[in-house]
């Protein structure tokens, strides 16, 4: 199998990626308390343009809502299918996420501007989920459409 074909970087890619999600996970999520930061603003953004959230946040333990919607803490408990997990974690951090990732198994995984990881992205690409690093989900919403 060509797993390089599931590491996305082109425009087009991208696009096509978007136009296909509906549902995103967002591991490392905000609370409204931190409504400045990118972790909450950028979900409150995809939520507004129509995609559905699930938040999964790392810190926050009493915190059992966000945006509305039940929080879960791992991406395993999640009861329904989910497009892409937008990780909101730094890239020494996304490691400890990768085994909860691949249960999951979800289309893509789209790692936040400043997250990289080429070692985890090749092992999801191998597992036959796309994955976007290091630009943000927000950002290209706006310039490429859905």
């Amino acid at each position: 199998m060509n797993w390089q074909k599931n590491i996305i970087t082109g425009a087009e890619q991208i696009r096509e990626l978007l136009s296909t999600t509906t549902t995103i996970a967002v591991l490392g999520i905000k609370t409204e308390a931190q409504a400045n930061q990118p972790a909450f603003y950028v979900p409150r953004y995809l939520e507004s343009a129509g995609f559905q959230i699930i938040p999964v946040p790392v810190y926050y333990p009493q915190v059992t809502y966000i945006l509305g919607q039940q929080v879960y803490r791992k991406l395993i408990e999640i009861p329904v299918e989910v497009d892409v997990v937008n990780v909101f974690r730094r890239s020494q951090d996304v490691p400890a996420h990768l085994d909860d990732i691949l249960a999951k198994k979800p289309k893509a995984v789209w790692l936040q501007s400043g997250i990289r990881d080429d070692s985890v992205a090749e092992t999801l690409a191998k597992a036959d989920i796309k994955v976007v690093q290091d630009r943000c989900l927000m950002v290209d919403h706006r310039n490429l459409g859905r």
